[in-house]
């Protein structure tokens, strides 16, 4: 052949070369771009959803009271406050788990995840946009782990699993700091792999700078979450020291990219001290300890507030055991399906590793970088990166496990250790385990990717006996099935905790409806304690602004000296009263039936009252009692009450009442005077209806008064309720005018009093 033509001929290869090339590179880019497309489809369907459900079916919150402290804690970052400055007050205005420190109220949890609600509600005045940032978030950066370790057919489906796990969409949607944290921990996993990868000094870094943000937010988390990378750099670091002898100047690159993510760490370690310094006076006392100091990591006695339990090892055991078992049957993506396809992407990823491959092979240019960068890549140190990469988010799964055992958490979870269905847990997931997710949505999403890859197969296999289109048919028919099995599968593990949710998003609304339809200027609201004297427990829609000074100011409604205490710092706000019919308890199903009603101080040197009451005509006598709950006989008085009979009363009873420095007199019992505690009383009468079978009715009305300086005060209306056998029942009797078709038709009860002056 003349050189010519051979000229010839090597250009038409040249050029048919670089066509092939320049077609698979397309192709590739093309792939890859469908790829990143989907997975950004699958975060932004992740944020929207998230969002969703958090501004429907947790519209008032949930279950969870936590969620009041972190949005409370928002609010006075917001306004430059750690703190509520309460004074006298603190005991009135209390929150769920803050902590009283000489009339100063802070939270007991570290500021990060408020801060970061903060951001979104001062920049849009709404914190659920952070929930939908932190879960689209999430199932990025579980996508960019995905395809830093695999590829990025294993990080989409791995995002896809993530996203769509029971336990990320119920939890991302609240404010809490399970997915905030998993979001800096993912970030510092992506940002540490990818800078031992690539050599990044910035990526670096930034690991540090996540992994510090995250120990700021739940140190024992992010440090069970960091061990086995923190492992994995001092073994770095140490071989690098010594192969690079003594002194290692200049230092070798492992250490001064793994020293630079140790030392933005450690800053923010001290910074978590120095919070700790400013709020609790001690750099090592956590805010949850000074709250609770026996309610950390270690074993034996346990305590947080009136629960205390003895924690021991075999306790450890038997309930994290459970935890994880109800983790991966219903909190994972699909339950059991999901953590099959977990332990079968592991045992493939495993197995390919230990003979020394990569679990997909050549990856697919999700490194980023250009051909040759990629086939040098692979050549030198790709199957020997991947495979470390597996073993640290195995490390993961581990130091997660085991560190979760040391803390007690997780066994307060479980109501009952052997029901899914009682506790936290049921609405929840163990949510102390909330990272794991990331490990089995990676080993998810390489089982995903692996069905792919043999349904590839199948095409092929079946394109050599059938015709292309029918084998096309074949494996599309088979992929529809296992989406189909898997949505399915995925929307009956995500039903059940949803429905529990909505069960009780309705009982809130039901709750606050006098709240929402209210219009509230200059007021101050009592609100009941329920579960004890704290604000925003179980009501976490009554939340105080910063300065306490907002149109509303939610007070405790506690015994009359404090609640008189809390109406003198505002004596010129208009006074309100939440109160309800019912027993307040975590069951859905057991509602109550809620009133707001306005109150007034009446003052004078005397307060006359006046009560009248329905009665039935089967009603034979009537007993009438007045009687204080603080007064102490005075004068050489024998009794602090005064009672008198009704016989055959006539459809209704009146009875008179009045209240004079001197104390409470009943109309009808003349030589009865209760005294009243002039700090604050309560002043309680009552009419007990009783039929010819011994049956009884009983009216009862509670007063809160007290005796300043020659003359009376009382709060007007009084607290009023009906009770049916018993003479006080509480809430279940609360009587709420106007609410038909609870009480027979004679039921009435009226009261009004008028203040007057005694010189008159």
């Amino acid at each position: 052949m003349s050189p010519p033509s051979a000229l010839r001929r090597f250009r038409r290869l040249a050029r048919r070369s670089a066509r092939r090339l320049a077609s698979r590179g397309r192709a590739r880019i093309a792939r890859a771009d469908r790829l990143t497309l989907a997975a950004a489809l699958v975060a932004v369907a992740a944020g929207v959803f998230t969002f969703a459900v958090a501004a429907t079916l947790f519209r008032y919150h949930s279950v969870n009271h936590d969620e009041g402290v972190y949005l409370t804690q928002a609010a006075l970052l917001l306004s430059g406050q750690l703190e509520f400055h309460a004074g006298a007050l603190a005991d009135a205005v209390h929150p769920w788990f803050f902590v009283e420190d000489d009339g100063r109220l802070y939270p007991k949890y570290n500021p990060v995840p408020a801060a970061m609600y903060a951001v979104s509600l001062a920049l849009f005045g709404e914190p659920r946009v952070t929930l939908a940032v932190v879960a689209a978030g999430n199932a990025t950066l579980v996508y960019l782990l995905g395809l830093t370790v695999f590829d990025r057919r294993v990080g989409l489906a791995a995002a896809v699993c993530f996203a769509a796990s029971p336990m990320a969409l119920v939890t991302s949607a609240v404010f809490l700091p399970y997915a905030p944290t998993t979001f800096l921990n993912l970030l510092f996993a992506v940002a540490y792999l990818r800078g031992v990868r690539d050599r990044s000094l910035p990526l670096a870094g930034l690991a540090g700078v996540a992994i510090g943000l995250a120990f700021f937010a739940r140190p024992f988390t992010a440090v069970l979450f960091a061990a086995p990378f923190i492992l994995h750099a001092l073994g770095r670091v140490v071989v690098a020291v010594r192969d690079a002898g003594v002194p290692p100047f200049p230092l070798p690159a492992p250490v001064r990219r793994h020293g630079l993510t140790a030392l933005l760490g450690i800053f923010f370690v001290a910074v978590t001290l120095a919070y700790n310094l400013r709020l609790t006076g001690a750099p090592l006392t956590f805010p949850y300890e000074a709250f609770a100091p026996m309610d950390g990591p270690g074993f034996g006695e346990r305590r947080i507030l009136g629960h205390s339990e003895e924690y021991t090892v075999e306790l450890a055991l038997r309930s994290n055991g459970y935890a994880l078992w109800y983790l991966v049957t219903r909190w994972v993506v699909a339950g059991p399906l999901g953590a099959l396809l977990a332990l079968a992407g592991g045992g493939l990823a495993a197995g390919r590793w230990l003979s020394g491959r990569r679990a997909f092979g050549v990856r697919d240019g999700g490194d980023d970088r250009d051909d040759a960068a990629g086939r040098r890549f692979e050549r030198t140190a790709g199957r020997r990166f991947e495979r470390t990469a597996g073993l640290l988010l195995g490390g993961v799964v581990v130091s997660v496990v085991v560190g979760n055992l040391f803390f007690w958490g997780t066994n307060n979870l479980l109501g009952t250790l052997s029901d899914p269905t009682d506790g936290l847990v049921a609405g929840f997931g163990p949510f102390y385990h909330f990272d794991l997710l990331v490990p089995l949505s990676l080993f998810g999403g390489v089982a995903v990717a692996a069905g792919g890859r043999g349904l590839s197969r199948l095409r092929d296999g079946l394109s050599s006996r059938v015709t292309p289109d029918t084998a096309r048919a074949v494996v599309v028919a088979v992929a529809a099935l296992a989406i189909l099995g898997g949505a399915l599968g995925a929307a009956a593990a995500a039903e059940a905790p949803l429905d529990r949710h909505s069960a009780h998003a309705d009982k809130y609304e039901t709750a606050y409806e006098p709240i929402e339809s209210a219009q509230f200027d200059d007021d101050l609201v009592f609100v009941p304690t329920p579960y004890g004297e704290w604000l925003n427990h179980p009501f976490q829609v009554f939340r105080n602004e910063p300065g306490l000074d907002g149109p509303v100011v939610y007070a405790l409604d506690r015994d009359p000296a404090e609640d008189f205490a809390v109406i003198d710092t505002y004596p010129d706000r208009d006074l309100r009263r939440y109160a309800y019919r019912g027993v307040w308890t975590p069951d859905p199903n057991r509602r109550v039936t809620p009133k707001l009603e306005s109150l007034a101080v009446r003052e004078g040197e005397r307060v006359d009252a006046a009560t009248t009451v329905g009665v039935p005509a089967r009603v034979q006598r009537a007993v009438v009692r007045l009687e204080t709950t603080r007064g102490e006989p005075v004068g050489g008085a024998e009794t602090v009450r005064a009672e008198y009979d009704v016989r055959d009363p006539d459809g209704s009873l009146a009875v008179g009442w009045s209240l004079t420095p001197d104390g409470a007199r009943l109309d009808g019992a003349p030589n009865a005077t209760v005294p009243i505690d002039p700090a604050g009383d309560e002043v309680i009468v009552t009419v007990t209806l009783v039929d010819a079978a011994g049956s009884t009715f009983t009216y009862r009305q509670e007063a809160t008064v007290r005796e300043p300086d020659g003359s009376v005060e009382v709060v007007w209306p009084p607290e009023r309720s009906v009770c049916r056998l018993v003479t006080e029942c509480g809430t279940e009797g609360t009587y709420i005018p106007g609410d038909s078709g609870v009480h027979p038709e004679w039921v009435a009860f009226e009261t009004n009093a008028e203040a007057n002056d005694l010189t008159e």
